[in-house]
């Protein structure tokens, strides 16, 4: 009972920094910046600056999609970061492309993580049916599948996730300190504008973190369920 509380807990407190995230970036979204520079424009100099040049900025859709694919070398900007001129909008893009610097400079724990994606993809769809098993296996799968090995495999899929989440956070924390970094040495950001953008990019960086914390907190639920059946 106690974990299943910490894991609703976990829940709330997810929903909550998700909305601080969202508060943030709309307030800052409002402040244009001094420089003038759009989020694109940003991306594309701090490329340039990087001496990256085989790296294209895209605009896609949706909010807060933004990110940074390593398969094809695009940095991938929402619509309200791709064409606004404000401290939120440059924070994320500086951020994305500090993904791309990352893999420009071989950054171990973004390679780990490439890495790991394949795995915790096929872990999403193998966990699917231990969990049919674990709600059905008495009417549906009887003899095919026990509730033991249904755990065992829960478990060990929540193991690749929170491996995941974890690698995750130096590579997110990284990617903004090379983004707040080259905003201050770039000048594209007054100092009051810097902060703003900091702030931006620790609620975004709160987010992962929380997302670790409950991916270990259910990894430990579903381990207590396994000690408990074998009582």
């Amino acid at each position: 009972m106690f974990l299943i509380v910490i894991v609703i807990g976990f829940g709330i407190m997810s929903y909550a920094v998700q909305s601080r995230l969202k508060s943030k970036f709309k307030k800052y979204s409002k402040i244009t910046l001094s420089s003038g520079i759009s989020g694109r424009e940003a991306a594309e100099k701090m490329l340039k600056d990087n001496g990256i040049y085989d790296v294209k900025v895209m605009s896609v859709e949706g909010q807060l999609t933004d990110h940074y694919n390593p398969a094809n070398k695009t940095v991938n900007l929402s619509s309200e970061v791709y064409n606004h001129r404000s401290a939120a909008a440059v924070a994320v893009a500086a951020h994305e492309v500090g993904h791309a610097v990352q893999h420009a400079k071989a950054y171990a724990f973004l390679e780990l993580r490439s890495a790991l994606v394949p795995i915790q993809n096929v872990s999403a769809k193998i966990i699917n049916f231990a969990f049919m098993a674990l709600f059905f296996g008495a009417i549906f799968l009887q003899g095919i599948i026990s509730y033991e090995l249904a755990l065992m495999v829960i478990i060990g899929c929540y193991t690749i996730f929170t491996l995941f989440a974890f690698i995750t956070l130096p590579v997110e924390y990284d990617a903004s300190k090379r983004g707040l970094a080259w905003m201050t040495t770039s000048g594209v950001t007054t100092p009051q504008e810097h902060d703003m953008a900091k702030d931006s990019l620790k609620w975004a960086a709160r987010t992962y973190l929380v997302a670790a914390i409950g991916s270990l907190v259910t990894l430990l639920y579903y381990v207590m369920m396994f000690l408990g059946s074998r009582d």
